[in-house]
């Protein structure tokens, strides 16, 4: 079992104030593969003095300085790639080919595309001809608490670090509890590449302790959250009592409309997209809404691709789902599963219990529900698993009275070759992203929703910027 109790802090490994050890576990197996340590409000404090007294001389470091460590780090993410897979694969039960190529593939990919974004973005400029003493600064936000999920854990960590070191922020990363070892190997990577002291900090812990000694901590200048909806409330709560700048990535209900024209393949890409990484994605599509003249035809073609679809061990290399992340969360899935069936969904493929002979391990058969309303609880709560819900329409208009109808707005879908319509529903959905036939968003797209799903984007210039504070100097000549 792997030993990682130790906190990074100001460019060091120190050992937890009062020990408070907490066991990973391998969700494949059900089985202890590493230990940490959960922070208390001293290993915070430490961190937040570090990431303060660090912010005095990195605010003002040049962006050529800043290029120069995110280039260092994006050489030794790729000399370790296979680690970050490994470890992402054991402590969130991703399988290693999915692993390898999307989980750590997205944080080497925000690494880069950051590189870009920075070489590229002008930090000052002048308000415009008229005021030519008007100068527009954009500074660093100052000591930035970023805390992140479990189900895409370096994709989200790179979408925080990346950026503020871009800008000139220090700051405190608390990762997942259950997920934590990705973002350890992101920290060896930081130490090896010599940021300077204070400028990273890392503390392992939960929401209700550690996360809230951060969230709530008079030094800490800008929090940026990704999680649910429930825990984004608390930290807005928190943060606002001494007007804290907050950004957050939350929930989801993804839309995906497919028209009688879809093209042939957007059944299956779509609940392929549902199903993937354990349905444990806030953006996945997991309301299928369907022309009723193609509904039974789709509805078969969903119930096959689910049957066929394999569950396997997070270990075998394949294009298999893994097992959701833990018990707590297999326990909800089943739960949602039973309300489908007890609202008087029609189940057509999967169901509770475990796929037969997975028996040890946190794993979800791939289910479909068909004839369901929009105001079944399974339409309306994020399930986090690989749990489809199929809902007939007649009309364009009530297609997307049926998307809107949500507290989320995070990523919506569209499948029809009619490009003018595509782009009409489009423009009318109420969702920060909009998905047409599986185009796919740019690495630098702006990555955020309306309503529920939270406050701000990720990724990107905008993703930059959310680390910016903006200052304008009258009476500036040069």
């Amino acid at each position: 079992m792997l030993d990682k109790k130790n906190f990074y802090i100001n460019g060091q490994w120190v050992s937890p104030k009062i020990p408070n050890d907490y066991k990973v576990i391998d969700p494949s197996t059900e089985e202890e593969c590493a230990v940490i340590s959960l922070g208390g409000a001293e290993d915070i404090n430490d961190a937040v003095n570090s990431a303060t007294k660090a912010f005095e001389t990195w605010a003002f470091s040049t962006k050529e300085e800043r290029l120069k460590y995110l280039e260092n780090l994006y050489e030794v993410y790729k000399k370790r790639w296979a680690d970050m897979a490994k470890a992402i694969s054991l402590e969130m039960g991703s399988p290693i080919d999915f692993s390898t190529q999307l989980q750590a593939g997205t944080g080497a990919s925000h690494i880069k595309s950051y590189i870009k974004v920075l070489k590229e973005y002008t930090f000052e400029e002048k308000l415009g001809p008229h005021a030519l003493n008007n100068n527009i600064i954009h500074e660093p936000k100052g000591v930035c608490a970023l805390i992140t999920p479990w189900n895409w854990p370096m994709n989200q960590v790179c979408l925080k670090v990346i950026p503020a070191i871009a800008a000139g922020c220090t700051m405190i990363l608390k990762p997942s509890e259950i997920a934590p070892l990705s973002s350890i190997i992101l920290a060896e990577m930081i130490d090896e590449i010599k940021l300077p002291k204070g400028v990273f900090n890392l503390v392992n812990g939960d929401g209700a302790i550690t996360g809230n000694a951060l969230t709530s901590h008079p030094d800490v200048n800008m929090v940026s959250f990704t999680g649910s909806t429930r825990a984004g409330a608390l930290i807005s709560q928190n943060a606002a009592s001494d007007f804290k700048r907050v950004s957050l990535e939350l929930g989801g209900k993804g839309a995906n409309i497919i028209f009688k024209d879809a093209d042939p393949e957007a059944v299956e890409r779509g609940a392929l997209r549902c199903f993937r990484n354990s349905g444990q994605s806030c953006n996945a599509p997991t309301r299928m809404l369907v022309e009723k003249s193609i509904y039974e035809e789709t509805v078969e073609r969903v119930k096959n691709f689910a049957n066929s679809m394999k569950v396997d061990v997070a270990t075998k290399e394949g294009d298999h789902i893994g097992p959701v992340v833990s018990k707590t969360q297999f326990d909800k899935i089943q739960a949602l599963i039973q309300i489908g069936i007890d609202e008087g969904a029609k189940l057509v493929a999967g169901g509770t219990g475990k796929p037969e002979g997975l028996d040890k391990g946190y794993f979800v058969k791939p289910t479909a529900f068909a004839d369901v309303n929009n105001k079944m609880q399974i339409a309306r709560t994020e399930i986090f698993g690989p749990v489809l819900s199929i809902i007939p329409f007649e009309t364009e208009e009530e297609a997307i009275e049926i998307a809107n109808d949500t507290p989320y707005g995070l990523l919506n879908f569209i499948q029809t070759q009619d490009q003018e319509k595509a782009n009409r529903v489009a423009r009318k959905l109420r969702s920060g992203m909009v998905d047409i036939n599986g185009a796919g968003l740019a690495p630098d797209a702006p990555f955020g929703g309306y309503k529920h799903s939270g406050i701000g984007r990720e990724a990107g210039k905008l993703g930059l910027e959310e680390y910016l504070e903006v200052k304008v100097v009258s009476g500036w000549n040069d």
